[in-house]
C-alpha cells in the first residue's frame, strides 16, 4: 500500500512530497535566531517599537522592553540620527549595514560602541506598499573598538616618538599621542640629572628624587575643567618622588600600576598635588609606567582618564608599558644628543676667544648664536704695525668632532698670522693642513664611524692696515666680508672664492684689497648669516643704523635673523675701523751711512722721553734701534725708515728696500759679529719681519711697565 501524501506547502514543488511546511520552516528559522543567533535581533514596528527581540538584547527577558523604541531599549547617545536612517529604510531608501552608534546597557557600565544594521520588513503586497516594520540588527564591538584604539594609540606613539633629538620635544610628542585618543590627560616627568645630560640612575629611585615635568596633554574637557579654575602644574616644574604613593612604587619595583582613583583612596595624603589634580580633573582611573632602559630610569608616565571616559583596564595597562619603552627608547637618544651637544658647546666656548681683545686702531665686538653647529669660530689677531687680523670660520656639523676640528685649525691659523704672511698665503697654509686632518681621518680603521664621515670647512681672512687705512681679503669657501662706509652706504668688495679647506680643488687664493674711510663698520658672517633671501641686504640695513654701538648693532642684526638661523648657530664678528693717533706715532726717514745708529738712537731717547716711559725701557728701546738701524744699513738697501707705535707694547719698526730677511744665530767666544739679533731677542718680547712689495720691516715689540 502506498504511503500517504503529506500535503504541501504554498510555494512546495511538485514531486517533493517529503519537504516540511514551509510555515513551520519559517517558524523554526525566526525561533532559532531569535534564542540562538550571537547577533542581537530586533523586530520593530513602523513606529519603531520593538515588537519582537531575543532575549541577548539588553541583558534582560524580553518582555521588560517589549513595546519601547529601539532607542530608548538601547540609550543611545544620538536617539534622533539613528531614528532618522530608520526612517529612511522605512520609506524604502535601501537597507542599512554596519552603522556605529554609541550607547549603554543597562546591566553592563559605560559606554559601548554597536554596529547596527536596518532592513525593510516588506508585506504580502511587495516594496510599493507601506512596510511592516524593520528588522534591527546589533553588534556589540566594544572591545574591538577598543583593541583598534590600542592599536591606533601604539602606532601613534611610534610614528611620533623617536624623530627629535631633543628630550622636551620628544616628550611632547609621547603625550600628544596618547591624547585624547587613548587617555584624557597625560604627565611625562624626567629625572632632572637626566635632562641635564646625566646618566639615568639605575632603579629603583629613592623617595624625593627630583622629577621635572617636561611635557603634559589635556584633552579638551580636561583643559577646560583646568581652565576653570583647576591648578595645573606647567611644564619645567620640578617636584620629588613622594613616598608610599603609585609613583614612588613603580620606580621601586619598575612595574606599571592600573590604581583605582575615588574617595577613600589612602595614599593622595601623602601628595597633595596629584589629590588636587584627581580631583580638579575628575580622573576615576590611572596608569603610572615608568620610562626604564636596561634597568636604568629615565622617569615615568601618569595617564589619567577622566569623567565619563572608560576607566583602564589590564589590556591598557599592557599597551601603556610599550608606549613607555619606545619613549624611554627615544628619551635615551635625545638625551645623549643632548650630552654629546653640551660637551661640544663646551669644548667650542674654551676653544673661542674668552674676552675682546683690545686692538690698536680697530674696535671689534662678535656676537656668538649657539646651536646644532658647534664648528663656528672667530678671532681678532694684533698683528705687527698697529695690524689686525680678522677671522671668521666654521666646520660643519653637530658634535664634539665639529668642535675638536675647528679648534686645529683656529690654532693653525693663529700661528700663521704671527709669520707675517699675506691673507692667501695664511689660507694655502691653512689647506694644506686641512689635508693632512682629512689624509689621517680617511686612514682611520673602517670600523671606527668617524672614518666615513666627511669633512667640510670654509674661512675668510682679512688685514686691517690703519696707515694704509686697506682691508686685505682672501677668503676659502666662506661668504665675504659685508662693508658699510661711515655714511651708511655699502662698500664693494669683490673677493674671489678660493676652495673650501678640505676640498680636492687645487685653485690658487687671489686676495682683494679695498681702501676704506675712518668709521668702516665691516661684518664677518658665518655662511647661516647670509644665507636665504636678500640676507646681505638685511645685515647691510642693520649696519647702515647711525650712532649705535657694535654691540647694539650685532644685537640689530641677530633680531633680524629668520628663526631657523637661530637654530643652526652661527658667528658674527663686526669691527669699525680707525687710525692711530698722530701723537702715539713717530716715523723718520734715515740716510743709510755709518752715523746713523747713532742718531737713531738720539731721536728715539728724545721721543720715548716725550711718551714718559721708564728708564729701562729707553735702553732698552736704543739698543734694539741701534742693533736694526745698524743691520739695515750693512746688509739692507735704500730707503731706510724708522717708526714708533706707542700703544699697549712699544713697537719699533726699520724698514728698508731689502727683501732678504735676517737670521738668528748664536756666536761663539771669538766671532766678532752676529750677535745683533740674539740681543733684540733677548731685549723684546716679540719680533719679527714681514715682507712688502718694496722691501722688508724688521720689528719688534717690548711689554711696557703697568701697561
Amino acid at each position: 500500500m502506498a504511503d500517504a501524501e503529506t500535503p504541501a506547502g504554498p510555494g512546495a514543488p511538485r514531486g517533493a512530497p517529503d519537504q516540511p511546511d514551509a510555515s513551520l520552516l519559517d517558524e523554526a528559522l525566526l525561533a532559532t535566531l531569535f534564542t540562538q543567533s550571537a547577533v542581537e535581533l530586533g523586530v520593530l514596528d513602523p513606529r519603531l517599537r520593538l515588537v519582537r527581540a531575543n532575549s541577548r538584547v539588553d541583558g534582560v527577558e524580553t518582555g521588560q522592553y517589549i513595546g519601547r523604541r529601539f532607542t530608548e531599549a538601547f540609550r543611545l547617545d544620538d536617539p534622533d540620527g539613528v531614528e532618522q536612517f530608520m526612517k529612511q529604510v522605512l520609506a524604502g531608501e535601501g537597507p542599512v549595514r554596519d552603522r556605529l552608534v554609541r550607547g549603554r546597557l543597562r546591566e553592563i557600565p559605560g559606554d559601548r560602541d554597536f554596529l547596527v544594521s536596518a532592513y525593510r520588513l516588506d508585506g504580502p503586497d511587495g516594496p510599493d506598499a507601506p512596510a511592516m516594520g524593520l528588522l534591527a540588527a546589533v553588534v556589540d564591538v566594544t572591545e574591538r573598538q577598543r583593541a583598534r584604539a590600542r592599536d591606533a594609540a601604539l602606532t601613534a606613539v611610534r610614528d611620533a616618538v623617536g624623530g627629535s633629538l631633543d628630550v622636551a620635544a620628544t616628550c611632547r610628542a609621547f603625550a600628544d599621542a596618547l591624547v585624547p585618543g587613548f587617555a584624557d590627560l597625560a604627565v611625562v616627568e624626567v629625572v632632572d640629572d637626566v635632562l641635564r645630560g646625566a646618566d639615568p640612575p639605575v632603579g629603583p629611585l629613592p623617595p624625593g628624587t627630583p622629577l621635572r615635568r617636561a611635557a603634559s596633554g589635556r584633552c579638551d574637557a580636561v583643559r577646560d575643567t583646568v581652565a576653570g579654575g583647576g591648578r595645573e602644574r606647567p611644564a619645567g616644574v620640578t617636584r620629588r618622588l613622594p613616598a608610599r604613593t603609585p609613583y614612588a612604587l613603580a620606580t621601586t619595583d619598575l612595574r606599571a600600576r592600573l590604581v583605582p582613583l575615588g574617595p577613600g583612596a589612602p595614599w593622595p595624603a601623602s601628595d597633595p598635588d596629584a589629590a588636587h589634580l584627581v580631583a580638579a580633573t575628575g580622573a576615576h582611573t590611572l596608569i603610572v609606567a615608568p620610562l626604564t632602559l636596561r634597568g636604568a630610569v629615565l622617569g615615568l608616565v601618569s595617564l589619567y582618564r577622566c569623567g565619563a571616559t572608560e576607566p583602564f583596564d589590564e589590556d591598557d595597562v599592557s599597551l601603556a608599558v610599550a608606549a613607555a619603552t619606545r619613549a624611554a627608547l627615544g628619551i635615551d637618544n635625545a638625551r645623549r644628543y643632548e650630552r654629546e651637544h653640551l660637551i661640544a658647546s663646551t669644548v667650542q666656548r674654551r676653544l673661542l676667544p674668552q674676552e675682546e681683545r683690545r686692538q690698536a686702531a680697530v674696535d671689534t665686538a662678535h656676537v656668538l648664536l649657539p646651536g646644532r653647529d658647534s664648528g663656528c669660530w672667530f678671532d681678532t689677531i694684533a698683528l705687527s704695525g698697529a695690524r689686525t687680523a680678522l677671522v671668521v670660520g666654521s666646520v660643519p656639523g653637530e658634535g664634539l668632532q665639529s668642535a675638536i676640528a675647528m679648534g686645529q685649525l683656529r690654532t693653525v691659523i693663529q700661528a700663521l698670522s704671527g709669520l707675517d704672511l699675506e691673507p692667501e698665503e695664511v689660507l694655502a697654509r691653512l689647506k694644506e693642513t686641512a689635508d693632512r686632518l682629512a689624509h689621517e681621518r680617511a686612514a682611520l680603521p673602517p670600523a671606527d664611524a668617524l672614518q666615513g664621515e666627511p669633512l667640510s670647512a670654509g674661512c675668510v681672512y682679512g688685514v686691517y692696515d690703519p696707515f694704509t687705512r686697506t682691508l686685505t681679503v682672501a677668503r676659502a669657501g666662506h661668504p665675504a666680508p659685508l662693508i658699510v662706509g661711515p655714511d651708511g652706504r655699502a662698500v664693494a668688495l669683490d673677493v674671489p672664492e678660493g676652495p673650501g679647506l678640505f676640498s680636492t680643488d687645487s685653485a690658487l687664493f687671489a686676495p682683494a684689497t679695498v681702501t676704506l674711510e675712518v668709521g668702516s663698520l665691516l661684518a664677518f658672517c658665518t655662511p647661516d648669516l647670509l644665507s636665504g633671501e636678500r640676507a646681505a641686504e638685511r645685515v647691510t640695513r642693520a649696519l647702515a643704523r647711525p650712532g649705535r654701538s657694535l654691540q647694539q648693532l650685532g644685537d640689530d642684526i641677530v633680531y633680524a635673523l629668520p628663526d631657523d638661523t637661530r637654530s643652526a648657530g652661527a658667528a658674527l664678528l663686526l669691527a669699525r675701523t680707525g687710525t692711530v693717533a698722530d701723537h702715539l706715532v713717530a716715523t723718520w726717514d734715515l740716510t743709510p751711512d755709518p752715523t746713523t745708529p747713532a742718531t737713531a738712537r738720539v731721536l728715539v731717547r728724545d721721543r720715548l722721553q716725550e711718551w714718559g716711559l721708564d728708564e729701562d725701557t729707553v735702553e732698552a728701546t736704543e739698543l734694539i734701534v741701534s742693533e736694526l738701524v745698524t743691520n739695515a744699513v750693512l746688509y739692507g738697501t735704500p730707503p731706510l725708515r724708522l717708526r714708533l707705535l706707542l700703544d699697549s707694547t712699544l713697537t719699533c719698526e726699520v724698514h728698508d728696500g731689502s727683501t732678504a730677511s735676517p737670521h738668528l744665530r748664536h756666536a761663539q767666544t771669538v766671532d766678532e759679529g752676529g750677535r745683533g739679533l740674539f740681543i733684540v731677542s733677548r731685549l723684546a718680547a716679540h719680533w719679527g719681519a714681514r715682507h712688502g712689495p718694496d722691501g722688508k720691516v724688521l720689528w719688534t715689540e717690548q711689554e711696557l711697565p703697568g701697561a
